[in-house]
């Protein structure tokens, strides 16, 4: 099922209208929502819409969505002046089509240490400044990014030791399924 879900969406959004743009009401203005990209964007395998969501940003734009003043989604995006970023503004800067250009240098929120000094990470992350400094400083832009990197390492770290625990509780025996009854939901809860 989650193979499934990614296939859907990632199997070609440039080419399937229908990936961000309703099927049955094409309209630009619906498509500039953020919450278009909630439909994929959510869950269990990438918070992308909950991050956003409870960040200053994804604020910014609940408060502010229904007024037309702060957010007028009839403008093509590449003449819009949101008061805050959405989705779209951000990752479809211009009004271009491509979703993956301006994408972030993470993959699902893990970050790839295999590209650390490529020249493409370089490239993504001057990008991704560019991006930021139509509304923050450059400065402030790579500050986050390295604050991201960070914490990325460090949820790595953690990641990893909590899986050594249970490898040696496993090792020593000790590692019993959880009963049925008590096993967590697809959301982590009980």
């Amino acid at each position: 099922g989650d193979t499934a879900g990614c296939t859907f969406c990632r199997t070609s959004p440039e080419e399937r209208c229908s990936t961000c743009h309703q099927r049955h009401l094409f309209n630009p203005v619906v498509a500039r929502k953020s919450e278009q990209c909630k439909a994929c964007h959510w869950g269990k395998d990438h918070r992308d819409w909950e991050a956003y969501d409870i960040s200053i940003h994804g604020t910014v734009y609940q408060v502010n969505k229904w007024d037309p003043t702060q957010f007028d989604m009839s403008k093509k995006l590449a003449d819009a002046d949101y008061v805050g970023p959405t989705c779209q503004y951000c990752h479809l800067r211009g009004g271009h089509h491509n979703v993956q250009r301006l994408s972030t240098v993470y993959t699902s929120m893990g970050m790839s240490n295999a590209d650390r000094g490529a020249p493409l990470w370089k490239e993504k992350r001057d990008t991704w400044v560019s991006v930021c400094d139509d509304c923050h400083s450059p400065r402030f832009a790579r500050e986050n990014l390295q604050a991201m990197d960070e914490a990325c390492k460090d949820a790595g770290l953690k990641y990893t030791e909590t899986f050594k625990v249970a490898e040696n509780l496993m090792l020593d025996g000790m590692g019993e399924p959880m009963p049925k009854d008590l096993a967590p939901d697809w959301s982590g809860q009980h």
